[in-house]
């Protein structure tokens, strides 16, 4: 059935009904609270026997591998499968964070409903508004604030949503024919690994993306973004064209510039879980670069006044030569006095790579107090090739693993360095945008001593590809029409200081959570970043990947647009069904979501 037809169908079903608006009028009064299992408003057995009609069958009650009674044949499964990222995202009940100290905790819902289908989406939001239950979205479920996790609710898993289909011409709806152009339409529940197969391993184009090949698309496009080339092509969010959107009121909507322009808008790094559940995105596909690229080694200073000097070299090289379009991800600055490069190019050949690092490289070798803990490495490969499993299987077997699981499709792989983060358990994460000013020539021992202060507390990571500043017109353009703060335009990067443990989810056997350690560690993080904050004391933070705890959040996210995101929340979700903790329109409700404040 043809998409068009199935609204129709849902729409003579009765499924988009509308709210009665003495309901609609509780939800939206302060003492409000949503409804529970064992109360009077929960359900009974023939209502969520409809709802599985509806949903195709597909109504879930999810339960943990690792929950009271399970088999030990589940749960040494589930131990083995925690190590792969895809095992958890194709897990019902499993969350791809297993929790933060003090924060949440990875739980299972009530009931699951695996949408198929726009029209089971707007079947489930239609029942969780008629019953005034607590509504979650999971995509990919790579939430760090657990934005795809509460207990008590109904859970809208869009994992089966994961078609992927190339555009020659693409028309957003209501647009002017003229305004065609090369583009993908991507699932809800589709991942980057599948996105990157289609359109640049076997489609020839480029689409900007994430890093981490398992995090869901929709959930990356809503929080803004980045990939590790978006210093060139700006945040994902900046080439949305167009989104498919089941909004509070139950209707499959369609958002791009022409249509619903203010919540195209609002999808376009508000913040996922906020507005709608997306159901399908279409971005545009850009014209593939000859050739990506990696640099990576480490250097070891000898003492405290070479490492300073080894940083200030650093930043001298980055504000000098790197902080271009053409360069992306990071270094860190981490204990032990190293300093480890792990950084991508785009559009550059292997001898001009070479060439740009070369003086940094000398500066190193012609001192003694410096040496390579790990060699320095420059590598090219052919851009078509880059999310090509096949090829680093062949050549540098140790950069990718793959799903090994029975079936397990041929696309789907993780860098390796990402697989420590399947399950982690969170202590702290901190962000800060640092604005390019730093850069400047009179600032940078500022930024110096910043960095030294907070590497002297925990490590520290600049993320150039997350900054926006550096990057061209094109890409500074689309970014600037995008809900996020503004801030992320000026910043030259993204810095992160975060640590965790190993996962540690409930009932798991051989959990080793430390309640005592992760406070420790957290305070060590929250001083690295008080420390490098001093440079930059009034930095933004990106959403996707900042502190639980983040204070002024509606500044440090969105900055000026937050007041517009505010509006189109009210027009689009009167009553707050939809909920996620620090969201649009979050402040209020309690912290549980489940009760109405104001």
């Amino acid at each position: 059935m043809k998409r068009r037809d199935l609204l129709k169908a849902s729409l003579s079903a009765g499924v988009l009904q509308a709210l009665p608006r003495p309901a609609a009028a509780r939800a939206a009064q302060a003492g409000f609270s949503r409804a529970r299992p064992g109360t009077p408003q929960w359900p009974g057995a023939g209502e969520w026997q409809t709802l599985r009609t509806q949903v195709g069958g597909r109504l879930l009650a999810p339960a943990s591998p690792f929950a009271r009674g399970q088999a030990d044949a589940v749960r040494a499964e589930a131990l083995e499968g925690i190590k792969n990222p895809y095992f958890i995202g194709d897990h019902p009940a499993l969350t791809q964070t297993s929790g933060w100290q003090d924060a949440w905790t990875s739980q299972a819902w009530v009931c699951a409903g695996g949408a198929p289908a726009p029209a089971a989406v707007a079947a489930a939001v239609n029942f969780a508004r008629r019953h005034n239950l607590r509504l979650v979205v999971k995509g990919g479920g790579h939430s760090y604030m657990g934005a795809s996790n509460a207990p008590d609710s109904l859970l809208v898993w869009t994992r089966a949503m994961n078609r992927v289909q190339m555009h020659d011409a693409f028309v957003a709806q209501g647009c002017a024919p003229g305004s065609a152009q090369p583009a993908v339409s991507v699932g809800a529940g589709a991942m980057w690994a599948d996105a990157y197969a289609e359109v640049t391993t076997r489609g020839g184009r480029y689409v900007q993306g994430g890093g981490c090949t398992t995090v869901g698309v929709a959930g990356l496009v809503q929080g803004g973004g980045f990939g590790s080339f978006s210093k060139r092509f700006g945040t994902a969010a900046a080439s949305l064209i167009e989104a498919e959107v089941v909004t509070a009121d139950g209707a499959i909507r369609i958002a791009n510039a022409c249509t619903n322009p203010d919540l195209f808008w609002a999808l376009k790094g508000g913040g996922g879980g906020s507005f709608g559940v997306v159901t399908r995105l279409t971005l545009r596909t850009h014209a593939l670069p000859a050739f990506f690229g990696a640099v990576s080694g480490e250097i070891t200073a000898a003492n405290d006044g070479a490492w300073r000097a080894l940083v200030a070299r650093f930043v001298d090289f980055y504000g000098d030569s790197l902080f271009n379009e053409h360069w992306g991800e990071q270094v860190s600055l981490r204990d032990g006095r190293r300093l480890k490069l792990s950084m991508v190019f785009q559009d550059l050949t292997q001898a001009q790579a070479e060439a740009a690092w070369a003086p940094f490289f000398a500066w190193v070798r012609e001192r003694k107090e410096y040496s390579f803990s790990e060699a320095p490495s420059v590598i090219a490969i052919p851009a078509r090739r880059f999310w090509d499993p096949q090829l680093f299987q062949k050549y540098a077997p140790g950069i990718v693993t793959m799903d090994d699981r029975p079936q397990a499709s041929h696309d789907h792989f993780v860098w390796s360095g990402d697989r420590g983060q399947a399950g982690w358990f969170i202590h702290g994460y901190q962000s800060a945008w640092l604005p390019a000013g730093l850069l400047g020539k009179e600032n940078r021992a500022r930024l110096v001593d910043a960095l030294c202060a907070a590497a002297g507390q925990w490590w520290v990571e600049l993320h150039f590809n997350k900054g926006i500043a550096g990057a061209p017109r094109d890409a500074l353009d689309a970014t600037r029409d995008t809900a996020m703060n503004p801030a992320v335009l000026d910043a030259f990067a993204l810095a992160i200081i975060a640590g965790g443990g190993d996962p540690a989810f409930p009932g798991m056997p051989g959990a080793t959570a430390d309640p005592a350690r992760a406070r420790k560690r957290a305070a060590g993080i929250r001083a690295a970043m008080d420390a490098l904050l001093k440079a930059a004391p009034d930095a933004g933070a990106y959403v996707s990947e900042s502190d639980y705890f983040q204070q002024r959040w509606q500044d440090a996210y969105w900055g000026a647009n937050y007041a517009r995101l505010a509006r189109v929340k009210r027009a689009v979700d009167p009553d707050g069904l939809f909920f996620v903790h620090h969201g649009v329109g979050s402040e209020a409700w309690s912290a549980d979501g489940f009760t109405r404040t104001t």
